[in-house]
C-alpha cells in the first residue's frame, strides 16, 4: 500500500523480472481494479511488471471513494509510484479507460515514458456514452433495453447524470439493482453470445460491485475529466514516443474510429486491428497481438517491427 493524500492508500504489487523492463499496466473500468490476467501479456522474464488499483478501486482505499478521485490525481499517482519504486522510464499499457489514462499521463511525463500500448481506446467524450447508453442498441436491442429500464424516462436524456446521483445516494437496494443490470449489459457488448452474470450472492460482492460502479458513475458523468479533444491533444503531443494501437474490429463497447482517430493524432504511431475481436483482451486476435507488441518492445525498444500502420 502507499499513502495518498486525503486518506487514499493506493495498492499496488509487481512482478516478472525485477531487473526488467519496467512496465506500467493501467486498467479499464474507470473502478474496475488490476487483475492478475493483465499480466497474461508479457513474458515475465523480460519485464517488470507494475500494476496498481486506481484511487476507489479494486484493493485501494477507501473502497468506492469518490472525494479527491479525478484524473489528475490518477496521473500524480502514477508518478508518485514510478518514484516511490525508484524506476527511471517505464512502458505504459493501457487498455479501454486505461488507454486515455496512459495517454494523458505520457502527454505530461514524456520523459518518463519509453513507449505506449494501448488497447480498445476510450475517448472519454459525449459521442462515447451516447454510443454506449443509446447507439449500441442498434447492435444490442434487447441488452440495452434490459439497461435502460433502470433509467425513469426523464432521465434518459441524462443517464449519466442519472447514474452519478443515485450511486451519491443512500438507496443500496438501488444502487445493487443499477450496478447489476449494468455489468450485465457491459457484458453483453463486450462478450456477445456469452451468457451474463448472475446476481451476486455475498454481501462482499454487492458491495464491490458497487463500489466499482460508483467511481465508474462518477467519471463519465464528468467525461473522465478529460474530454474527446483532450485526450486527442495528449495523443498528438507525442511525436517520437513509439506508440502501438491494438482495437477489435467488432468492438461493440469502444467503437473502432477511436483508434483510427488516435492513431492519425499520434504521428509514427502503429495501429494493427484485431479481426473479428470485440472488446474483451483476451480475444484471441487481440491478445496475439498485444502480446506480440510487447515482445517487439522487448527486443527492440520500439514498434518499427510491429505490423505496419495503417497508411493515411
Amino acid at each position: 500500500m502507499l499513502a495518498l493524500e486525503h486518506g487514499h492508500r493506493l495498492y499496488y504489487e509487481q512482478s516478472g523480472a525485477p531487473d526488467g523492463i519496467a512496465v506500467l499496466a493501467l486498467h479499464g473500468g474507470p473502478g474496475s481494479g488490476s487483475a492478475s490476467r493483465h499480466r497474461e501479456f508479457f513474458e515475465r522474464e523480460r519485464f517488470r511488471i507494475v500494476q496498481f488499483d486506481q484511487r476507489g478501486s479494486g484493493r485501494s482505499e477507501p473502497r468506492g471513494e469518490t472525494a479527491h478521485n479525478h484524473t489528475a490525481a490518477l496521473i500524480a499517482d502514477s508518478e508518485r509510484l514510478r518514484e516511490h519504486l525508484g524506476i527511471e522510464r517505464w512502458l505504459v499499457f493501457g487498455g479501454s479507460w486505461g488507454a486515455p489514462l496512459a495517454l494523458a499521463y505520457a502527454a505530461q511525463h514524456r520523459e518518463r515514458v519509453s513507449g505506449l500500448i494501448l488497447r480498445g481506446i476510450y475517448l472519454t467524450g459525449k459521442a462515447d456514452n451516447d454510443w454506449f447508453f443509446h447507439g449500441a442498441a442498434a447492435l444490442m436491442p434487447e441488452a440495452q433495453a434490459r439497461f435502460i429500464e433502470q433509467i425513469p424516462r426523464r432521465w434518459r436524456r441524462r443517464v449519466t447524470t442519472y447514474l452519478d446521483r443515485s450511486f451519491r445516494s443512500g438507496d443500496l437496494d438501488k444502487q445493487s439493482r443499477i450496478a447489476l443490470e449494468w455489468q450485465r449489459y457491459e457484458s453483453a457488448l463486450n462478450s456477445p453470445g456469452i451468457a451474463q452474470p448472475a446476481a451476486p450472492t455475498a454481501d462482499s460482492t454487492a458491495d464491490a460491485l458497487r463500489a466499482k460502479y460508483k467511481i465508474q458513475a462518477h467519471y463519465i458523468a464528468r467525461q473522465c475529466f478529460l474530454g474527446e479533444a483532450a485526450v486527442l491533444r495528449a495523443a498528438a503531443n507525442l511525436r517520437d514516443v513509439p506508440v502501438a494501437i491494438v482495437h477489435g474490429t467488432l468492438d461493440f463497447v469502444c467503437r473502432p474510429i477511436n483508434a483510427w482517430r488516435v492513431h492519425r493524432a499520434c504521428a509514427g504511431s502503429r495501429l494493427a486491428w484485431a479481426e473479428g475481436a470485440g472488446h474483451d483482451p483476451y480475444f484471441a486476435a487481440t491478445k496475439r497481438l498485444l502480446r506480440a507488441a510487447t515482445q517487439c518492445f522487448a527486443l527492440h525498444g520500439d514498434f518499427a517491427q510491429w505490423p505496419p500502420a495503417l497508411s493515411a
